[in-house]
């Protein structure tokens, strides 16, 4: 019989085009079998009490489970078919039922309290100091201190959770996928860019049928809403997004039960811990110590932006009327009179930026850029994969020494799920004299190549690529030996954003963007004048954007902030409530948010939203250092804000240490001082005042 690829040596690369989803389930068994009598040998009380006899055997036994899960649940988000679903979830009950019991585990418990009181624990090395301390605090977080009724009940709702949140991602996937339109008549898609109309027209005669294929996909749906004349249109899709998995839509994937069930899970888990509410279950890992610290901080950016957001919305509602015969301006109309606004007052289209945004042309700067700052070369190279999209990137030491590799899955299709991220296959780890390097994933939505003409990105494409190479560069670039405290383990949640939304920075500089820019059809960089005017426009209606995402914080820690769950109708009750409060624009009453609010419900965000705007703070600050660095240079030095040395500093006080200390002391040792608000201000064109 072939081999499981699932079952090979954490130390190679896993051989993707060999993975079918008949090797999921035996893998998943074979594994777990093995990482079970790791545990029940790690509990035995004869064991001394030292990391070599404890720690570094289970470490070596879970890894292999935990990679072979990690591939498993990569596939079934990214290239999803009815086989790949079946066996993730005949798989997914049973690495639950594992987590759910290693967590219950009072053996394992114990050991691990005896690792702490060992009379040598003082003078282990910090970074498995932390991970004794932090393995002891989850352990109390995963209800080992439970016991009858409340550890049995505990136990089912760890299961069902995890079950429930797969449903609910299936469902919002499934009803994307199912929502298309087709149109005939020409006329009706004018003013849509000729490069999505291509694709719209391929997707069509793809599925046999006349005209043009529109979905519910970001590479077609944003420029529809962005660009289409037809109102109509425009309503069209938006009423088809917004009512994704809900009663509203298809109702076979309404979200509606599995929101409900989840908020009653989650109140009923943080009470059984003791701990009141999910955010304050949530809150025992972050940075932010209470849910009154979070609705604070977001309620005072609130009331900073809000003014520059009702300003904002009041020039579009005027030019709308005036220039575009919108008197009432409907919120599908908002992207689309945004956007003509946005070409009148700065004489420039997205559309047209983005021809100059060629994927080469992006990728090879983006290379440059990394290289730039922190000292290491990328250079693609080929990799057995789950797809023809996918490129592998090998990242190495200026001497060609391996840091780790990179996979980069960058185009929309069927059966992927939307929005973009990165995921850690494999973290770093030295163990018995061998460093294993590590593997991430690095998934994004952009449209295709159109046929010989490379894909071409929009700048918020850019953006996006840039910030999830700010996380996979978190994994990349560890020098953290011990995997338990690897950054997507152990880096607080409200503190984990901070490399992504820095690196977005750069993406603003001329110095960079001259290195990222090709025109699709001229080759052309981008002119300064243009840039002048993408500058220009850097803030255009930054005020209605930032209290938008307050929008989602709060209603995300308010609803989570419960000592109950709360019914779908109060559900929508509550997020009307926080617009009222924080909002500007206000979608129908038929809208329904939440429904493929995948960051709550199945993406870990859950009590945790507020992350992005906390985690800008740290962001913005960070870069500050990188705008200081620029001004000391000398007059005509073409660096800028691509300083080596900060560079330097950052990859060693932040992005090397992970989760091996706190946030805050990896901030404070690159800044020298705690956080600000200031610079976020600042470069969101809001005053501090």
């Amino acid at each position: 019989m072939t081999q499981n690829p699932l079952l090979a040596p954490v130390s190679d690369l896993v051989d993707y085009a060999a993975v079918t989803p008949a090797h999921i389930v035996p893998a998943v068994e074979e594994l777990l079998g093995i990482a079970r009598q790791a545990v029940e040998h790690a509990a035995d009380p004869s064991l001394p009490a030292t990391w070599e006899a404890v720690a570094e055997p289970l470490d070596t036994a879970s890894e292999r489970l935990w990679r072979a899960w990690s591939v498993a649940g990569h596939l079934n988000a990214v290239v999803n078919t009815p086989e790949l679903r079946e066996a993730y979830n005949a798989a997914l009950p049973l690495v639950t039922e594992f987590s759910t019991w290693v967590g219950l585990h009072e053996g394992l418990y114990k050991q691990y309290q005896r690792l702490a009181a060992a009379p040598d624990f003082a003078a282990w090395t910090p970074v498995r100091r932390r991970i004794v301390e932090m393995a002891l605090r989850d352990f109390r977080l995963s209800g080992v201190e439970l016991q009858g009724a409340d550890r049995e009940r505990y136990a089912a709702i760890s299961d069902r959770e995890a079950q429930a949140s797969q449903k609910f991602s299936e469902n919002v996937l499934d009803a994307i996928d199912a929502w298309s339109l087709f149109v005939e008549d020409e006329a009706r898609l004018a003013g849509i860019p000729a490069d999505v109309l291509a694709a719209a027209r391929a997707a069509a005669e793809e599925d046999g049928k006349p005209g043009w294929k529109l979905t519910l996909k970001m590479p077609c749906y944003l420029p529809v809403m962005q660009y289409a004349r037809d109102r109509d249109l425009r309503e069209a899709l938006y009423r088809g997004y917004g009512t994704v998995a809900s009663e509203q839509g298809d109702a076979q994937f309404d979200n509606s039960p599995l929101i409900e069930e989840l908020l009653s899970l989650r109140a009923e888990e943080a009470g059984l811990l003791g701990l009141g509410t999910f955010a304050g279950l949530r809150l025992q890992t972050r940075m932010a110590r209470d849910a009154r610290e979070v609705t604070e901080f977001l309620r005072d950016l609130a009331a900073r932006a809000k003014p520059y957001a009702q300003r904002d919305l009041t020039e579009l509602r005027a030019y709308a009327d005036a220039e575009l015969g919108l008197a009432e301006l409907q919120p599908w109309d908002v992207p689309y009179a945004s956007e003509r606004l946005r070409e009148s007052r700065y004489a420039y289209s997205e559309d047209e930026v983005k021809q100059y945004f060629t994927e080469p042309r992006v990728l090879a700067g983006l290379y440059e850029v990394i290289e730039t700052l922190f000292n290491v070369r990328l250079v693609e190279t080929p990799v057995s994969s789950w797809h023809a999209d996918v490129r592998g990137v090998r990242v190495e030491s200026p001497e060609g020494a391996l840091i780790g590799h990179l996979y980069l899955d960058l185009y929309a299709r069927a059966g992927k799920q939307s929005g973009a991220w990165v995921d850690s296959e494999r973290t770093r780890r030295l163990a018995g004299g061998r460093l294993q390097t590590p593997v991430a994933y690095l998934t994004c939505n952009f449209s295709r190549p159109n046929g010989e003409r490379a894909a071409v990105l929009t700048h918020d494409d850019v953006i996006t690529l840039f910030h999830e190479t700010g996380h996979a560069l978190h994994a990349l670039l560890s020098e953290v030996d011990e995997p338990g405290a690897a950054a997507f383990s152990s880096v607080e949640w409200d503190a984990i954003e901070l490399p992504s939304q820095f690196m977005e920075n750069f993406c603003w500089e001329w110095a960079v963007v001259q290195k990222l820019s090709a025109h699709a059809d001229t080759g052309e960089t981008l002119p300064r004048a243009l840039y002048d005017r993408m500058i220009a426009a850097r803030n255009y209606q930054s005020g209605m954007q930032t209290v938008r995402q307050i929008e989602f914080a709060l209603f995300d820690m308010l609803m989570h902030d419960r000592a109950q769950g709360i019914s779908i109708a109060q559900v929508l009750a509550l997020l009307q409530e926080v617009r009222q409060e924080v909002a500007v624009l206000f979608p129908p009453a038929w809208h329904r948010l939440p429904h493929a609010f995948s960051h709550l419900f199945a993406g870990g965000y859950g009590a945790g939203y507020y992350s992005y705007k906390w985690a800008e703070v740290l962001s913005a600050d960070a870069y500050e250092a990188f705008e200081e660095a620029a001004a000391r240079q000398p007059s005509g030095s073409a660096l800028g804000t691509l300083d080596p040395e900060t560079g330097a500093r950052f990859r060693r006080e932040v992005l090397a240490v992970g989760g091996s200390r706190p946030a805050a002391e990896s901030f404070a040792a690159f800044r020298g001082r705690a956080p600000r608000i200031d610079a976020l201000l600042r470069h969101s064109g809001m005053s501090a005042a």
